[in-house]
């Protein structure tokens, strides 16, 4: 028996009961997997970092990236459809945005995480 399994069955009637109050339903569950699944890309998260600091166009982040512009386009089609990005046109470009507060905090947060792993 591993270290990390109880060694006798028990059940915290109350605790599990409080517990249960939180437990979010699945296709809340679902959502949020696919959330943290477009997040589990690096150059994903590479053009999070880089909106989350200022409006850019996909040249803009090709640049940056130093990957094709359609190679951008397609994680930004991935992004955008989860709604973790938004965008607007600008005469011929299309500039890139995260789409609220809540994606950007999430970003924040995840990288406070690992910065003290």
């Amino acid at each position: 028996m591993s270290d990390e399994q109880c060694t006798e069955t028990y059940t915290h009637k109350a605790r599990v009961q409080a517990a249960m109050h939180h437990l979010v339903d699945g296709p809340t569950a679902a959502r949020l997997a696919k959330t943290f699944r477009a997040l589990s890309d690096p150059n994903r998260v590479r053009i999070v970092s880089l909106l989350s600091q200022a409006e850019l166009c996909v040249c803009d982040l090709a640049a940056a990236l130093s990957m094709s512009q359609s190679a951008v386009s397609h994680q930004l089609r991935s992004l955008r459809d989860l709604r973790l990005v938004r965008w607007r046109r600008e005469g011929r470009q299309i500039f890139y945005a995260l789409d609220d507060e809540h994606v950007s905090d999430l970003f924040s947060r995840g990288l406070d995480h690992v910065a003290h792993l």
